[in-house]
């Protein structure tokens, strides 16, 4: 019977490190733009999405982000089609669009709800293409640790899509309890969060937000 020692089974690369700040550092550098961008683009990546309204329980984000866009609201990815089952069905040379349609997703979703506007948002992100393409679920989850958006790690379900017809039997997500609006997240009948309790929540986030 061999010993076990768990070192042995511990990774650690200084390389990997480096790489995941350059990634990092590179992401912070990229240009800011309307949501969704101008401009249809080809690729996949990371993205982040930043709130420069005057919704009342983001005075703080929006304090942080008035001169320079330093906290986002939400962080998120676009994978190539087939990625989740190790592979890919685009062809060779194929252009394919999954980071520029999520980011019109998320603008739809925004459009949709009562009391915040699309015009209040802004995005950045990071084209990771060919081999690249393997990083973009460890980049996204170093932007979310770096910075842990609110929409990522208090108020959840702005990712969310329409869970089709016949399970609407779940509840409505924070972020709908929070943004009324989206035509098909009205349709969940189970029971959610009240008002009250979410706003507890982003209270609670600041307490701990980065400064």
């Amino acid at each position: 019977m061999i010993k076990f020692d768990r070192e042995k089974h511990v990774y650690q690369s200084q390389e990997f490190e480096e790489l995941i700040k350059d990634t990092i550092r590179f992401f912070n550098g990229t240009p800011v733009h309307t949501l969704p961008p101008p401009e249809k683009f080809y690729g996949t990546g990371v993205y982040a999405i930043y709130y420069i309204g005057k919704f009342p329980q983001y005075k703080k984000i929006y304090e942080q982000n008035r001169m320079s866009f330093n906290h986002p609201v939400y962080i998120g990815k676009a994978v190539p089609t087939g990625w989740r089952q190790a592979r890919s069905i685009h062809a060779i040379g194929e252009k394919t669009f999954e980071l520029h349609t999520r980011l019109k997703e998320h603008s739809t979703s925004i459009s949709h709800a009562s009391n915040i506007e699309n015009k209040d948002f802004r995005c950045r992100f990071m084209i990771l293409e060919n081999d690249a393409s393997s990083m973009i679920g460890t980049v996204e989850a170093a932007l979310i640790r770096f910075y842990t958006p609110l929409w990522n790690s208090s108020i959840d379900g702005f990712g969310n899509h329409d869970p089709g017809k016949g399970r609407y039997n779940q509840a409505k997500s924070d972020w709908d309890v929070l943004h009324p609006g989206r035509p098909w997240a009205e349709k969940c009948q189970g029971v959610h969060s009240t008002g009250v309790s979410v706003k507890e929540n982003i209270a609670t986030y600041f307490t701990k937000f980065k400064e």
